[in-house]
């Protein structure tokens, strides 16, 4: 089935807005899309993008008889996404009654804190960010469901990290053709996980990890880490974790203790935006040289019809595309099409969303979601840092398991 254009599938909406008996004397019914995303301090970069990209869905597709708002909630505390937070804020949300689903969160560790509320109140969450393997696989994640076990109340449009993991440890081990690693991680849900996959994976291939610390967030130096792991002689650093808990500071720091030419990988965590971007990643590692960087993301960047999506957003807000603009448009397509087809009840939206049987048509082209509420789509997206432009430079995509 040829994905629909981003065009075509606004004009469409519109078109059935203008025929549609959706008047009343009362006017279109207010109904709200809630938003949970890290919005401040180092976490805007990420949080910022992602919220775009569900306003400009909001904008451009309208449902008849019903007036789109969004309930937009921040879980960044003092610059950080935190997990304590964020389920205040999916409480909040939960009791607001016209809040019909929600997008978000970014954040894995965040998503591991709402999943039992949004579960329990049976209120549909669509994440176009998190990657942690077990907020939707085996015992762990039915653990999170603790009041409706067979319930899902949760699916996001990007793959796992048991796939990034894996693409991780490829850049490392056939692109760059290292064999020994030395690994830094958050202690985060989302960086010890990914970490985990990428050990596991360098290693299988034939790689050696050396020394693996596990930093824990907001270290603001790293030297006596450093110090050790350069005395192993890795030739490869890979870091799991995000760029507000530590992973520019790190990679700066590489550079001041000698270990700048040392390539360095990380996973999503670190895709937000150009060195021209306060407190993104490449803004706070600072000079790298060459093209020593890599990261990936969890989704394609080649998607149907990106141009044209492209240049709404920058039409819409003067920039480029964030790492997850498209995904987060891509989330509210789906509940948009939830509000047509089943109206803003809770219980219908989730009931419609969660059906293995059903294809939505999105900006990332036809997807599904699986019984877990994994999408159908299995990419990942490679990149490094292109000192020419001082951003990342897009290289490839594809599924890792079939590279």
């Amino acid at each position: 089935m040829k994905p629909r254009p981003l065009a075509f599938v606004a004009v469409v909406a519109l078109v059935a807005s203008a025929c549609g008996s959706s008047s009343s004397t009362t006017g279109p019914q207010v109904v709200k899309i809630g938003v949970e995303l890290p919005l401040s301090g180092g976490e805007a970069p990420n949080g910022g993008p992602t919220l775009n990209g569900i306003q400009l869905a909001i904008n451009q597709i309208q449902v008849p008889g019903y007036t789109v708002q969004l309930n937009t909630q921040d879980d960044a505390v003092n610059g950080v996404n935190n997990p304590d937070q964020g389920a205040k804020n999916i409480g909040t949300l939960v009791s607001d009654s016209q809040v019909f689903a929600v997008v978000g969160p970014f954040n894995s560790a965040v998503a591991k804190a709402e999943i039992p509320v949004s579960n329990e109140a049976g209120l549909i969450q669509c994440s176009p960010a998190n990657t942690n393997s077990t907020l939707t696989l085996g015992d762990p994640a039915k653990a999170l469901r603790q009041a409706h076990p067979d319930q899902i109340a949760y699916v996001r449009v990007v793959a796992n990290d048991d796939f990034q993991g894996l693409a991780d440890a490829i850049i490392a081990y056939k692109d760059l053709g290292k064999k020994s690693m030395y690994i830094v991680d958050d202690q985060t849900t989302y960086g010890k996980y990914l970490a985990d996959v990428v050990q596991a994976q360098f290693t299988k291939m034939g790689g050696k990890v050396v020394k693996r610390d596990g930093a824990g967030a907001n270290v603001s130096d790293y030297t006596s880490l450093l110090t050790a792991a350069k005395a192993l002689s890795p030739d490869v650093v890979f870091y799991g974790g995000v760029t507000s808990t530590g992973g520019g500071v790190l990679r700066k720091q590489m550079v001041a203790n000698g270990m700048g030419d040392l390539p360095f990988v990380g996973g999503d965590g670190i895709s937000d935006g150009a060195a021209s971007v306060a407190s993104s990643f490449l803004n706070i590692a600072g000079d790298q040289g060459d093209l020593n960087t890599w990261m990936t993301t969890a989704g394609a960047h080649d998607i149907p019809d990106r141009a044209t999506l492209a240049a709404a957003y920058q039409a819409a807000f003067g920039k480029e595309l964030g790492a997850y603009s498209a995904a987060a448009y891509a989330c509210t397509q789906v509940y948009l099409e939830a509000l047509k087809a089943v109206g803003p009840d809770r219980a219908k939206v989730r009931a419609y969303v969660t059906d293995t049987t059903h294809t939505f048509n999105t900006v990332l082209g036809p997807i599904s979601f699986d019984a877990n509420g994994d999408i159908n789509q299995e990419i990942i997206s490679y990149f490094q840092f292109d000192p020419s432009t001082k951003d990342w430079k897009f290289v490839r995509q594809n599924d890792p398991t079939k590279a």
